[in-house]
């Protein structure tokens, strides 16, 4: 009898909580969508549980601040045209920040400020969203390798989603 993989776990506690999550989020006043960024983001980082989480959150709230940052900008100078040029020097400091270890994680802090466009730049309502969509993809991750351990006597297996 072939024992359960954790990419099999892990699948089935995955679909288990996204499909809670995309029931809860609207009556909740969260955005699904980014919900599901923040969880792709934990995934992302390659890392687990509080690495995987700090590696995720952190430079998603800094995209917020740099999407923020591009719209505040574009209105206070509308005489220095599109929204082009605040872009490049935002996305220039998120490049550049990525030496401090906290915003190493530079594709978190871009899907952080692209998020932000696409929410509107509404961050009241992002912010949670993302974060509680970090703490998504942390719960289908933990709750993956207990179903991995308890199905198959074993500790998790160096296998992740992503491959």
């Amino acid at each position: 009898m072939k024992k359960m993989s954790f990419l099999c776990a892990l699948s089935i506690t995955t679909g288990l909580f996204c499909g809670v999550w995309s029931f809860i989020s609207v009556p909740l006043g969260l955005l699904t969508w980014a919900g599901f960024a923040g969880c792709t983001t934990y995934f992302a980082t390659g890392k687990h549980g509080a690495a995987g989480l700090k590696n995720a959150i952190i430079p998603n709230l800094m995209g917020i601040v740099c999407g923020m940052s591009i719209i505040l900008l574009g209105q206070l100078s509308p005489e220095l045209g599109n929204l082009g040029i605040w872009s490049g020097i935002i996305s220039f400091v998120i490049c550049i920040i990525t030496k401090f270890e906290w915003f190493s994680f530079t594709p978190g802090t871009f899907l952080g400020c692209f998020a932000t466009f696409a929410a509107g730049g509404d961050w009241k309502v992002l912010v949670p969203s993302i974060i509680v969509g970090a703490f998504l993809g942390w719960t289908c991750d933990t709750s993956g390798a207990w179903l991995y351990k308890k199905a198959t006597g074993g500790e998790q297996q160096e296998e992740s989603a992503a491959q």
